[in-house]
C-alpha cells in the first residue's frame, strides 16, 4: 500500500512478562516480539496486514469509520487524541 492511502496510527508498547505488547490505536490491531523494536515492527505489519485484507474485502472505509478516522476528500483523518493517562482503581477482594 505504499502508493495508496496512508492511515496514521499510534503505536503503545508496554511489557507483559517476557513479551513486548505493542497495540496500534485507534485501530485497535496488537501483536508483539521479545524487544520493543520487534513489537514496532510486528504491530507494522499486522496493521499492514489488517489494512490489506479490509481493503480486499470491501470493508476499508468501515474499518477505518468505525476507527474513528474521518474521509477528508480523497484521504482519511485520523482522531485527535485529546489525552494518554494512566487510571487506576481500587476493587475490594
Amino acid at each position: 500500500m505504499e502508493d495508496g492511502l496512508r492511515v496514521d496510527y499510534t503505536v503503545h508498547i508496554w511489557k507483559e512478562g517476557d513479551q513486548f505488547v505493542g497495540c496500534a490505536l485507534p485501530l485497535d490491531v496488537t501483536s508483539s516480539g521479545r524487544t520493543p523494536d520487534e513489537a514496532r515492527q510486528a504491530v507494522s505489519e499486522a496493521v499492514r496486514l489488517f489494512l490489506a485484507t479490509a481493503r480486499d474485502m470491501g470493508t476499508l472505509a468501515t474499518v477505518l469509520e468505525e476507527s474513528g478516522y474521518v474521509p477528508d476528500g480523497d484521504q482519511w483523518t485520523a482522531p485527535d487524541f485529546v489525552a494518554f493517562e494512566r487510571h487506576s482503581e481500587v476493587v475490594a477482594v
